[in-house]
C-alpha cells in the first residue's frame, strides 16, 4: 500500500503533462508519448497553450482549463516559468508534481532562490513533489511511465530509487538486455521536496516491490533515514550505492545535486545499523537486486557449489572462504546418494565436481539431491562450457530444480560468451541470477546471508541509563565557551570523565610549582607532569610531558624545563598551569573515540590505542547510542579482541570494563549535542577484575550546532 501522500505521484488516477510538446524528440514530447505507450488508464491532459491536439488528444492552453480532476501534473518547461505552472497546478487542486525542468539548487545560488520558491508555492497548496532536475517516475504496476527516457521498463520486483536521471536513464536501456525488471522507478533529482527517505517508507508496503535499489549522492537527514530504513530492511532488502565517497566525489557531488555528501565510514556505519546492504559500482548493485528480487533469503552461511571444472570450482571455493561463507559439510546421505550415480572421479566433497563431461541430468540429479540437505543453506552451480556440455538443458535443470525446491537460494555462474548465451538468456527468463565468475556469485550471496542475520535479529536491547554528574559537565562545557575555547583543557576533560563514572589516574591541576608539589606529595611519587594549554596538542614535542618523576626536587626541574621549553617553542601559547598525575602500571592499550557527523550524529569508535592507532587502523565503529551488545561486537571486530581475551596464555583481560567506558562515552555525547570530537586514547585496560584506567582524554566542541 502506497503511502497516502505519495499515491498522486505513483499510483495517479489522471495526468497533466505541462510543456507537452509538437516537437518530435524533446522532453515534452517524450512524457506524452510514454504515458500513452505505456497503456495509463486514465485521462491524459497535454498542456501546451501553442497547441490543440497532441498525438490524438485535447491539448490545453493552461491546467487550470482542464475541465476533470487532475492527480499528477508532470512539468517540463524552462526553470524561470515553473513556479507560475505550478501555482496554477496547486490552484486545480493538483496532489502531485513531478518536475523534470533542471536550473535550481544544482546551478547555484539563484537557482536554489528558484528552488525555495518552487517548493514553498508546493506546501501552500498541499502538493508533494519529486525533483525539480530529474528524469521523472514510473510504476509498472499501474502502469505509468511519466519520464523522458528512451527505453521502456519490464514489470519486475526491484524498485530503483536514483539520485541520477541520467544513470536512471541508461539502466532503464540495460535492463531489458539482463532481463531485469523493476516495480517502480523513481528519479529523484534534487529532492526539494520528496526524498530517497519518503519512498523507501512507502515502498516497505509495495506488495509489487521485494527489493529497493538505490543509487544516492547524499542523505540530509541521517536520524530519520536510519529510523525508516531500519524498519523498512526487516520487511525487505535495501542495497545502497553511496556515490561521492573521494575527495573529487564529494565535489562533484556538491555541484550535481547540492546534497551533502558526508564522509564514506559515517555512511558505512550507518547502513550496517540499518541493515542496508552497501555496495561500490553500479554492477554490483544489480548483482545484489536480481539475486535478491528472484530467490529466497538463506537460513545460514552453509553454501554448496556444484561445477564441471576444478578451477572455478577452486575459486569459487577461496572466495567463499574470504567472504565468511563456509563450505557446507554434506551429511553422510547426500554423499552416498551422489556416489550413486557420478563417475568414480567425481568430487563428491564439496566443491562437488561433476566433471567436464557432465550432462545436463547429471546436473539435475546432483541439484536435487544435494537442495534435500537439511545442512545446505544456499547453492552455486558453475558451468564451463567444454566439448560435451549442454549449457540450454543444463540451464532448463537448474530451472526445474529450483521450481521442486523453491526455499533455497540458487545462484548460476555461466563462464563463456557465446556458447552460453542462450543459456544465460534462458535462466535471465525465469528469475535464476546468472553471473559471468564465481566472484560475483559469492559476493552477492554474502550479502544475502547478511541480510538474513540482520532479520534474524527480532529484538532491540535497550541503552543502559547511568547515574551522571550533568551540571558539572555543563559548567565546564559553558565556561569554555566563555574563554571562546573549542578545546577542553586537560584538567576539564579528567573531570568530565569523573563525572561520568569512568575511572582516571588520581592527580590535579596546578598554576604554579608549589601547587604541584603538594598535589604530588598528596597523591604519592612517582608522578608524571603534563602541560596544560589549550595551543599546544602534542605536549610530547615540546617537552610538555615529562614521566616517571620520583621527588620534589626533580618535579622542580621537570616544572622549570617545561615552562621554559613552551615559552621558548610556543611563545604564542596560553599556559595555563601543569597536570600532575599518579603514574599508573601500563595495561592493555585501546582507543574508545567519538565523531559527530552532521548528518547521523555521533559515530562512536573503538580499536587498539596508543601511538600506533592511526598506523594500524584495527578501529569498527557504530552509531551512538550504544547498547551493550552493540559495543562488544565492537569490539570482537577487532584484532584487539584477541589481545584482551588473553593471547598465547596471557591472563583475560577486564573486557566488561571497556565496555562499560564505551557505554558510558556514549550516553555522555548523547547528552552534550557540543561534543563533537572524543578520544580517549590510550584507555588502560587491566587483569580480570581490576578495572581500566582512561589515561589521556581530548574534547572538543562546537558552539554553532
Amino acid at each position: 500500500m502506497v503511502r497516502e501522500d505519495v499515491k498522486a505521484i505513483l499510483e495517479p488516477k489522471s495526468v497533466a503533462i505541462i510543456g507537452a510538446s509538437r516537437q518530435e524528440g524533446s522532453v515534452g514530447r517524450r512524457i506524452l508519448t510514454n504515458i500513452i505507450e505505456s497503456g495509463f488508464k486514465g485521462p491524459i491532459y497535454p498542456i501546451n497553450p501553442k497547441a490543440n491536439e497532441l498525438c490524438g488528444l485535447k491539448c490545453y492552453s493552461s491546467i487550470l482549463d482542464v475541465e476533470g480532476p487532475v492527480d499528477l501534473a508532470v512539468v517540463a518547461v524552462p526553470a524561470p516559468i515553473v513556479p507560475e505552472v505550478t501555482k496554477q497546478a496547486g490552484e486545480k487542486g493538483v496532489k502531485g508534481l513531478v518536475v523534470i525542468s533542471a536550473g535550481f539548487r544544482e546551478v547555484g545560488h539563484e537557482g536554489a532562490k528558484l528552488e525555495r520558491e518552487l517548493l514553498n508555492i508546493c506546501k501552500k497548496y498541499g502538493m508533494r513533489m519529486v525533483g525539480p532536475n530529474c528524469l521523472g517516475v514510473i510504476n509498472t504496476s499501474v502502469p505509468i511511465n511519466a519520464t523522458f527516457a528512451s527505453s521502456k521498463a519490464l514489470p519486475g520486483r526491484i524498485a530503483f530509487l536514483s539520485q541520477s536521471g541520467a544513470l536512471c536513464s541508461a539502466i532503464l536501456d540495460w535492463a531489458p538486455v539482463e532481463g531485469i525488471g523493476f516495480s517502480v522507478v523513481v528519479s529523484l533529482g534534487n529532492s526539494a521536496d520528496l526524498n530517497v527517505i519518503d519512498f523507501i517508507e512507502t515502498l516497505k508496503d509495495d506488495e509489487a516491490t521485494r527489493v529497493i535499489a538505490c543509487y544516492v549522492e547524499g542523505i540530509n537527514e541521517g536520524e530519520t533515514f536510519i529510523k525508516v530504513a531500519k524498519e523498512t530492511s526487516k520487511v525487505k532488502p535495501i542495497i545502497i550505492l553511496k556515490a561521492g565517497v573521494t575527495n573529487f566525489g564529494i565535489r562533484a557531488v556538491s555541484s550535481h545535486t547540492g546534497s551533502m555528501a558526508g564522509s564514506a565510514i559515517a555512511y558505512e556505519t550507518a547502513f550496517k545499523e540499518a541493515g542496508i546492504i552497501s555496495v561500490d559500482s553500479v554492477e554490483e548493485l544489480f548483482d545484489n537486486a536480481k539475486a535478491f528480487a528472484s530467490q529466497p533469503i538463506p537460513r545460514g552461511r552453509n553454501v554448496t557449489v556444484i561445477t564441471n571444472a576444478g578451477g572455478p570450482g577452486i575459486v569459487a571455493t577461496d572466495s567463499c572462504e574470504k567472504a565468511g561463507l563456509g563450505l557446507t559439510w554434506l551429511s553422510t546421505e547426500t554423499i552416498e546418494s551422489l556416489r550413486a550415480f557420478l563417475p568414480p572421479q567425481a568430487s563428491v566433497i564439496n566443491p562437488v565436481d561433476v566433471l567436464g563431461d557432465a550432462s545436463a541430468e547429471r546436473y539435475l540429479r546432483a541439484l536435487q539431491v544435494i537442495l534435500k540437505d537439511p545442512g545446505v543453506d544456499a547453492i552455486i552451480v558453475i558451468l564451463s562450457p567444454q566439448a560435451v556440455t549442454e549449457p540450454q538443458k543444463t540451464a532448463e535443470a537448474i530451472i526445474e530444480a529450483h521450481r521442486e525446491t523453491p526455499d533455497k537460494p540458487i545462484l548460476a555462474v555461466f563462464m563463456g560468451g557465446e556458447a552460453v548465451a542462450e543459456a544465460v538468456r534462458l535462466l535471465k527468463e525465469n528469475r535464476i541470477p546468472v553471473y559471468e565468475f564465481p566472484e560475483k556469485a559469492v559476493k552477492t550471496l554474502r550479502n544475502m546471508a547478511l541480510y538474513g542475520e540482520f532479520i534474524s535479529e527480532r529484538y532491540e536491547e535497550d541503552i543502559p541509563e547511568f547515574e551522571r554528574d550533568i551540571a558539572t559537565v555543563r559548567r565546564i562545557i559553558e565556561r569554555a565557551k566563555v574563554e571562546d575555547r573549542t578545546v577542553l583543557l586537560s584538567p576539564e576533560t579528567k573531570a568530565v570523565m569523573r563525572a561520568y563514572g569512568i575511572r582516571v589516574p588520581e592527580g590535579g591541576f596546578a598554576q604554579n610549582l608549589r601547587q604541584a608539589i603538594t598535589i604530588a606529595n598528596s597523591i604519592g611519587y612517582p608522578v608524571a607532569l603534563k602541560i596544560v594549554s589549550p595551543h599546544i596538542l602534542h605536549k610530547t614535542d615540546i617537552g610538555g610531558v615529562v614521566l616517571n618523576i620520583k621527588s620534589d626536587y626533580e618535579l622542580e626541574n621537570a616544572y622549570d624545563n617545561m615552562i621554559r621549553n613552551a615559552a621558548t617553542l610556543m611563545p604564542q601559547a596560553r599556559i595555563y598551569g601543569v597536570e600532575v598525575q599518579k603514574m599508573v602500571p601500563p595495561g592493555k592499550e585501546v582507543i574508545v573515540g567519538v565523531h559527530r557527523d552532521p548528518q547521523f550524529g555521533p559515530i562512536i569508535m573503538f580499536g587498539l590505542g596508543g601511538i600506533y592507532v592511526n598506523l594500524i587502523k584495527d578501529v569498527s565503529f557504530r552509531l551512538a547510542p550504544l547498547s551493550k551488545r552493540k559495543a562488544y561486537d565492537m569490539i570482537m571486530e577487532t584484532k584487539a579482541y584477541t589481545l584482551l581475551r588473553g593471547f598465547r596464555g596471557e591472563v583475560p583481560s577486564d573486557i566488561e570494563s571497556v565496555i562499560d567506558v564505551m557505554l558510558r562515552i556514549s550516553r555522555l555525547v548523547m547528552d552534550f549535542k557540543e561534543i563533537t570530537e572524543l578520544d580517549v586514547n590510550p584507555l588502560f585496560v587491566y587483569e580480570r577484575g581490576k578495572n581500566s584506567l582512561a589515561l589521556d582524554v581530548k574534547i572538543t566542541l562546537s558552539f554553532n550546532r
